[in-house]
């Protein structure tokens, strides 16, 4: 199949998850760069490495990954109960409203709540809208469909990225930015209707199931061993892209810098991280044509384990260490397969609750290895926080070699375990 034979309701619902996707990327990562500013301008310190506010923008961070869970379940529910294309735009519009209110926060814990708002949009986003593509495009399209949507999430970031450079020492306002995503809304549900397969379901009567149906067979199988990936794998990434900024900022040679510099590099850094990751979501996709989803997943997750340690096993000065880093980057391209990957593992009424659910899961895993390794190592540098994350991305490549195999093929029956 070529392009030529897309018709206009899946280019539509195209570019409408990849818009989405791409102000998610937005969204998350305008506090990941300017946490540690931000954070001690609300605490009205000086310094911000210091341990009070590390562990105050740890508790934030940990805060958003629980509402990002939280807000896949929910929005995922009314993914199936209300449609694909109605429950898109409510997400969206949670998370664009509450990131630019971030930017009026007067105390750490009101931007604690914003950002945890903001994460339910931001996680119910995923789930819709991964089902809304699996449901309207062809399956031989999946794996590289799941690599150009990914990339989304990677242009938003290095939008984000560039959004704190050039506002760099103006980390209050970079949030405003967030708010742009809510005028999509109306192109949403004017243009994009409600998948085929979707509305065949409802008419049909069929009353969808609900979470507890995940936890009975036969799905309970696979919803354990999703939940184990998916609580592995993005506790590691997820500790990792907080951390990794912290660390850079504390070593010596970058402490001598003053502030403005020390912003624009960290910046410079996740920009270089997240172009990288690009090229990673698409040998992603070609892996999974060749090996197959399950395979691919598992390629990926021994090269994160392998590129985290290479960079965090001995000290490394900033110059030694920046190398390192956009290959980390590159493994991240994982999870792009699981935008394809995870949705058609359950059935289509359970379908954006599953994949919502079970995906988005990881996030409280993750808000909690977020806290716990600060704690590890709260004075100083990161690296011993860092380097313990590579056991988790091992972990979870042993999970993906149980997960059932799925491939780009024609095949409208569901996967078997």
């Amino acid at each position: 199949m070529t392009l030529k034979s897309i018709s206009p309701q899946q280019w539509k619902s195209g570019i409408a998850a990849w818009l989405g996707w791409l102000f998610d990327g937005l969204d998350i990562h305008l506090y990941t760069v300017v946490a540690p500013v931000f954070v001690a301008l609300l605490l009205q310190s000086t310094s911000t490495t210091s341990p009070d506010v590390k562990e105050k923008a740890a508790y934030i961070q940990a805060a958003f990954l629980v509402g990002w869970a939280l807000g896949g379940a929910f929005f995922g529910r009314l993914g199936d109960i209300l449609g694909r294309s109605r429950s898109l735009s409510l997400t969206i519009l949670t998370y664009a409203v509450f990131t630019g209110l971030s930017s009026v926060a007067q105390t750490w814990q009101q931007l604690l709540i914003f950002r945890f708002i903001a994460a339910l949009g931001i996680g119910g986003e995923w789930a819709v809208g991964s089902a809304l593509l699996s449901e309207t495009w062809p399956k031989s399209w999946r794996g590289w469909l799941a690599a150009t949507l990914q990339t989304g999430v990677n242009i938003g970031v290095l939008l984000a990225t560039l959004t704190t450079y050039l506002m760099a020492g103006n980390e209050r306002w970079v949030f405003l930015v967030g708010i742009l995503p809510a005028l999509f809304v109306f192109w949403i549900r004017k243009n994009v209707p409600e998948p085929d397969e979707w509305k065949a379901a409802k008419e049909k009567g069929d009353k969808a199931p609900g979470i507890a149906d995940l936890f009975r067979p036969p799905v309970l199988s696979t919803t354990l061993r999703v939940v184990a990936v998916c609580s592995t794998s993005l506790t590691a990434w997820w500790a990792f892209q907080f951390w990794h900024l912290q660390h850079l900022r504390s070593l010596p040679e970058v402490q001598a810098m003053d502030k403005l510099a020390i912003t624009q590099l960290a910046s410079k850094t996740f920009g270089w991280i997240i172009g990288i990751s690009i090229l990673g979501n698409y040998f992603a996709g070609f892996l999974a044509r060749k090996l197959g989803y399950r395979a691919a997943i598992a390629v990926m997750l021994l090269g994160f384990c392998l590129a985290n340690t290479a960079a965090y096993i001995v000290p490394r000065s900033a110059a030694t260490l920046l190398p390192f880093l956009p290959v980390v980057g590159f493994f991240s391209g994982v999870f792009a397969l699981f935008t394809m990957y995870l949705p058609p593992l359950f059935p289509t009424l359970l379908r954006t609750t599953g994949a919502g659910f079970c995906y988005n899961i990881g996030r409280i895993f993750a808000a909690a290895g977020t806290v716990f390794f600060v704690l590890i190592n709260p004075v100083g540098d990161m690296r011993l926080s860092l380097i313990s994350l590579s056991p988790l991305f091992f972990l979870a490549m042993c999970f993906a070699l149980t997960l059932p195999d799925l491939r780009d093929e024609p095949d409208e029956k569901q996967p078997v375990s």
